[in-house]
């Protein structure tokens, strides 16, 4: 089991290197349902707060916005090569076709030249206007080879720096492995110490690949509200650190990068104070280990279909890896 943690001199780590030697910073400001607020969260972040690492995707809705906020962070001085600026292919469009319209796209509404990070957000092809969940016919094929191909190409020619993958399964990542000639620098997937998420966490460990940890708060909505967790509440009080704080770095200890998403100012910055100071080995393990392990984010609302299906059940989706 993947459970990592740090010597000392590793603690004050504040960037991961990626297997194609680029640095990943440790901690990233999640933009996922950031709304109208996204622009002024993410020049908070940067500006005020210190943050180098945006993460977005065109299904969120608020790449203009997000856009306005790197622009506005850029023109107070702040270097574009000092930023790092992740986006996420949606799944309509998942042929090879419509990688590089997709890609332009982002860019367009990000204001930028190139992404550091372009990942496949879900390995799930949807038919153009295909509902949420989709009905039977909406699920085609997946190239994944052909599309995977085309993203190799946008970093030949500079247009991304990294690609991977995004709430993949062992099964799926073991597939993309067997035939990648550009490796998968950052796989990202949902982790916080109610879903540890350790089999796929070790696959890319063996690989190389680097992990970012999304959701790492756990949802109030999703029934698993881990910064009112009893052993999470405790090991803060212990370090006078906030449940949030104990949380980001719990993720860093793990080896893995870290997407805390707010757009409360104060939070913001406080989700990042995790540098400097490190959780105990004793605590570490005791939030390593805490019992009832599921996802918070299963997909369910997104692709489950019970009568249609392809996917009739939250384990369909995951391959029935769980």
């Amino acid at each position: 089991m993947a459970q990592a943690t740090f010597g000392a001199q590793e603690g004050h780590t504040d960037s991961f290197k990626l297997i194609s030697g680029h640095k990943i910073p440790a901690v990233g400001l999640g933009t996922w349902k950031a709304g109208s607020e996204a622009s002024d969260s993410v020049f908070t972040a940067i500006v005020e707060a210190g943050y180098r690492h945006i993460d977005t995707a065109s299904q969120y809705g608020v790449q203009q916005e997000v856009g306005h906020g790197l622009k506005a962070a850029m023109d107070a001085g702040i270097a574009r090569k000092d930023l790092f600026v992740t986006s996420k292919l949606w799944c309509t469009d998942l042929s090879p076709e419509k990688v590089r319209p997709a890609l332009s796209n982002t860019l367009q509404e990000l204001q930028l030249e190139y992404l550091d990070l372009f990942l496949i957000h879900w390995p799930i092809h949807l038919k153009d206007g295909a509902s949420l969940p989709p009905k039977a016919g909406d699920v085609v094929e997946f190239d994944m080879e052909g599309v995977w191909r085309e993203m190799e190409k946008l970093v030949k020619e500079g247009l991304v720096r990294d690609i991977g993958v995004c709430n993949f399964t062992i099964k799926k990542l073991n597939k993309l492995l067997s035939f990648a000639q550009t490796m998968p620098s950052v796989c990202q997937m949902e982790m916080h110490p109610g879903w540890r998420n350790d089999k796929i966490l070790e696959l890319c460990k063996k690989n190389g690949i680097h992990v970012t940890a999304y959701s790492p708060l756990g949802s109030s909505g999703g029934g698993r509200d881990l910064v009112h967790d009893p052993t999470v509440e405790r090991v803060a009080k212990k370090l006078n650190k906030s449940a949030g704080q104990i949380l980001v770095r719990w993720a860093i200890q793990r080896g893995t990068s870290v997407l805390p998403k707010s757009s409360n100012p104060e939070r913001i910055k406080e989700n990042i104070k995790v540098f400097g100071w490190e959780i105990p080995q004793e605590d570490f393990k005791v939030l390593c280990t805490l019992t009832e392990q599921k996802r918070v984010l299963n997909g369910e609302d997104l692709f489950v279909n019970k009568e249609g299906g392809p996917f009739r059940t939250p384990a369909d989706i995951w391959d029935h890896e769980d």
